[in-house]
């Protein structure tokens, strides 16, 4: 009696557990928190080289459906250097195709629009790279940004 007890007991204890997410995030291997090294903007046939490791800080969450960014600068906005930028909206993801669908952005010339990259993941480094292109703001450039992914 005590082993049909004890049996029923953990099969209600089991069922109760709610459903199990099928979806993990940890299988797509972009999801996390990544801090950009470097970016390099190629427009008009000049190249300019930023290193994020200096005098700004940007970072970029990733999870299932959305991704955020926010850039600063480390010297508390203080200085020359001052910088705060900030958006985010949707994403998708089809092997190394991802697209941003940008509906947030500090810069609101930004909003609206969507840019399309390749990106490679090797290790704990990511690497995007692809054409923001807006028209009515006279943007059209290659952007290539290489990030590392922050440990929890």
């Amino acid at each position: 009696m005590k082993k049909i007890l004890f049996a029923a007991t953990a099969l209600l204890f089991f069922s109760c557990r709610g459903p199990v997410n099928e979806n993990k995030t940890s299988n797509i291997p972009i999801v996390g928190t990544w801090r950009l090294i470097s970016g390099t903007l190629v427009e008009k046939g000049d190249t300019v080289v930023t290193d994020y490791t200096k005098n700004l800080s940007f970072i970029k969450i990733i999870n299932d459906s959305y991704f955020s960014f926010l850039l600063h600068d480390n010297n508390k906005g203080a200085d020359s250097t001052k910088a705060f930028s900030a958006g985010g909206g949707r994403y998708t993801l089809a092997d190394s195709s991802y697209t941003e669908h940008l509906e947030y952005c500090s810069d609101r010339n930004w909003e609206g629009h969507d840019f399309n990259f390749t990106i490679s993941i090797k290790n704990d480094t990511l690497v995007q790279r692809g054409i923001e292109k807006i028209d009515s703001a006279g943007i059209n450039r290659l952007n290539i940004e290489k990030y590392v992914r922050i440990k929890n």
